[in-house]
């Protein structure tokens, strides 16, 4: 209450305050037959009773009148609750305010939804009211542990460990690879800035200027387009060390996220597990698994090999064939006919992969129509190797192993989303499940042309020390020191360790990458001013809070966020400007034919 004219807020009054005069500010959440409201702040709520004497009359017309949600101050006496008025679900359930001065601050016009968490309200009425969404106490709640959770993090970083908070530009230029930036027009002909899409060059030179430790709650940019559950514009913890190794960077993050934790969300263990690439591939079929639950992805290559069933030996023909399955527990109880009908088209449409079923009987036989390929002791073999049990489903693919691999582990979170929609639970709620991914490949091939590569984290990643000579011989098989921060199935973190050696990071960029270096020349020459080796991650903000917060979508963790277009729909950004702005920028608009028919009309 410091600095402001209240004595209290609406949720700090209680029994031991009986008898005092107190002033309250807030909104008001409803009001009953001119008896009494519910005053509302940031804090909780009070029960302010409106007093019916003719002495205070003015004061009934005013509160009796006031609509909801509109702002009054409020000056009266705390009491008691009468016996058996008490209300025990609100922490001020043991006291009221016996109004004797009021006044209507502002009043509030009709609403386009009420101010209840309850109350269901399309996200498009949600986004276009943002400033009313804000007063729910969810999002309240949301937004302050943010707040909270970013202020330990800040002790952390720099006062425990020496950080310093360095803000760098978001004016800057085109950086190769990576997401497709947000161009900023300049008044120099033809030239244009470009919002980062993160501090990723800016931090390597801040160590290279002897900084030795940096941080920054970060904001960044990516024109990603329409992409569900992802922001133009969203927050990083932007970390970067001198002389720090891959092991040094995990145990900074494992040390920040257990001292800024909220305490309501329990305790994390550290240190964190930790898996390679190749294994989350092979076990989850994704690199971010979820390993809150089993339904493990299990290579029965070997054991079918001996079979005679002709589409196996066809995919096990190739030379990266393989054939594996996931068994679904209580599959045939829970899932229903529709359940894996609905998750084999799945299958076909997003990965063209054909799924066949097993099914475990409560005899303990197989239906399946492999079975008549199968013998009795095969069977049985097959039941031990996947761990079946009485009504369980095995989901089985063969193929080309990433294929296989990235279908079935699709499968294995859909099957967990219905078994939990029919009532089995899976995944526990209240868990929070770390993992390091490590060993990622340096490059990829390039989906639209197979035969060239790209970074599969950015071009500044350094080679696996183990990997450094392939660089030049064999760069597709090269691991990197890029790893991969993973909780409860999604991505939170990404770093790795830097190239520092000029001469290396102009050969990715130029032999293997194919890129211009010249529009990093500023970099590669930093580097031959003694850079120091370096590495560092950064955290999403708001996908790590999202999930503490166990918030369905980012934007409920986010104050002011873009809709699924990328639009703000409460201040209608992006807008129209005229000609004449553009001038100075020498842009001229070029409107589709259509548009200047529309603009027309």
């Amino acid at each position: 209450n410091s600095f402001v004219t209240r004595t209290n807020t609406c949720g700090e009054l209680r029994s031991a305050h009986v008898g005092q005069e107190v002033t309250l500010y807030g909104w008001i959440q409803y009001q009953r037959q001119g008896l009494f409201l519910v005053l509302r702040d940031f804090q909780g709520l009070t029960q302010i009773v409106i007093p019916q004497d003719e002495a205070h009359s003015h004061v009934k017309k005013l509160l009796s009148n006031a609509s909801v949600e509109s702002v009054v101050r409020v000056t009266g006496i705390v009491s008691p609750r009468p016996p058996g008025q008490e209300n025990s679900k609100m922490p001020t359930g043991d006291i009221e305010v016996k109004a004797e001065t009021a006044e209507v601050l502002n009043s509030c016009k009709k609403l386009p939804f009420e101010i209840k968490d309850f109350i269901k309200k399309s996200e498009a009425l949600r986004m276009q009211y943002r400033y009313l969404d804000l007063r729910s106490s969810q999002l309240q709640y949301n937004l302050r542990l943010r707040s909270q959770i970013v202020m330990r993090m800040r002790e952390y970083l720099c006062n425990l460990h020496g950080f310093v908070d360095v803000e760098t530009p978001t004016l800057f230029k085109r950086t190769p690879g990576g997401a497709k930036e947000f161009l900023v027009p300049s008044r120099e002909v033809g030239k244009f800035y470009s919002l980062p899409q993160s501090p990723q060059q800016f931090k390597q030179l801040l160590m290279v200027g002897g900084l030795d430790r940096y941080f920054q709650v970060a904001r960044c940019y990516r024109d990603e387009g329409s992409r569900p559950d992802r922001q133009p514009e969203f927050t990083q913890i932007d970390i970067e060390m001198s002389f720090v190794d891959q092991a040094g960077i995990q145990r900074l993050i494992e040390g920040l996220l257990q001292y800024s934790w909220p305490e309501e969300r329990g305790s994390i263990t550290t240190p964190f597990p930790s898996m390679t690439y190749e294994e989350a591939l092979a076990d989850y079929g994704t690199d971010k698994p979820d390993t809150r639950f089993g339904m493990k992805i299990v290579d029965i290559s070997d054991f079918l090999r001996r079979s005679d069933i002709q589409f196996v030996q066809n995919a096990l023909s190739y030379p990266h064939g393989t054939v594996k399955a996931i068994c679904i527990p209580q599959g045939v109880r829970y899932l229903k006919n529709k359940g894996l009908e609905s998750l084999k088209e799945s299958a076909k449409s997003q990965f063209n992969q054909e799924i066949m079923e097993i099914i475990c009987r409560p005899d303990g036989s197989l239906k399946s129509p492999l079975t008549k390929f199968l013998s009795e002791k095969q069977q049985s073999e097959l039941i031990q190797a996947l761990n079946m049990q009485v009504d369980d489903v095995i989901l089985l693919a063969a193929g080309e192993q990433k294929q296989v691999c990235s279908a079935l582990g699709s499968l294995r979170l859909e099957s967990a989303d219905l078994l939990e929609a029919a009532g089995l639970v899976l995944r526990d709620p209240t868990a929070f499940h770390f993992l390091w991914v490590v060993d990622f490949p340096l490059f990829l091939p390039k989906e639209e042309n197979p035969n060239e590569l790209e970074s599969a984290h950015h071009p500044f990643t350094a080679p696996h020390p183990s990997d450094t000579s392939l660089l030049y011989s064999d760069p597709a098989k090269v691991r990197s020191q890029h790893y991969d921060l993973v909780l409860n199935g999604n991505e939170v973190g990404g770093g790795s360790i830097r190239i520092h050696s000029a001469e290396q990071q102009r050969f990715v960029l130029e032999k293997v990458l194919k890129e211009d270096s010249e529009v990093l020349s500023h970099l590669l020459e930093a580097l031959e001013f003694g850079a120091p080796p370096h590495g560092g991650i950064a955290l999403g903000l708001d996908r790590l809070i999202s999930l503490i917060v166990d918030a369905p979508s980012i934007r409920d963790v986010i104050a002011f966020p873009k809709s699924f277009k990328g639009r703000d729909l409460m201040s209608s950004a992006p807008d129209y400007v005229t000609p004449e702005e553009l001038e100075p920028y020498h842009i001229q608009v070029s409107w589709p034919l259509a548009e200047k028919e529309a603009k027309k009309n």
